[in-house]
């Protein structure tokens, strides 16, 4: 992909869809920055960027362990973006596994998850 100015894949290391997708991205020879938002942690505005692309359906992993340890009226209130994206902040783990980021000029590509398919489509187009 031509004028990839930055790559980032936001994730927690010991995820195994992570580790997926970080193997093929360094097989590819993609350069990227790896964000342990765990670790590194999250800001409101780089969550609300990326619900501007995708919505709390995909964004929220609903059958990960955080999320069953959710109350259910914390699990409720997760419709509403703003206690959503609180949620989220206050718990990173609630995110689906990796969001990858993809910065091109003023365009920014979010993508959830890990498929080889997936990024070959998004990286390795045929001119």
């Amino acid at each position: 992909m031509q004028n990839i100015q930055n790559i980032i894949l936001f994730g927690i290391p010991n995820c195994d869809t992570v580790k997926k997708a970080r193997v093929w991205l360094q097989e590819q020879k993609i350069d990227f920055v790896f964000h342990d938002f765990k670790k590194n942690g999250l800001d409101r505005i780089t969550v609300e960027n990326w619900l501007t692309q995708i919505g709390l359906d995909l964004l929220i992993n609903r059958k990960g362990t955080t999320w069953r340890g959710l109350t259910d009226l914390q699990k409720d209130s997760a419709t509403d973006q703003e206690q959503a994206i609180a949620l989220i902040l206050a718990s990173p783990s609630l995110i689906k596994r990796p969001v990858l980021q993809v910065c091109s000029g003023a365009t920014q590509q979010i993508n959830v998850g890990f498929s080889a398919p997936q990024y070959q489509s998004l990286f390795l187009k045929t001119p």
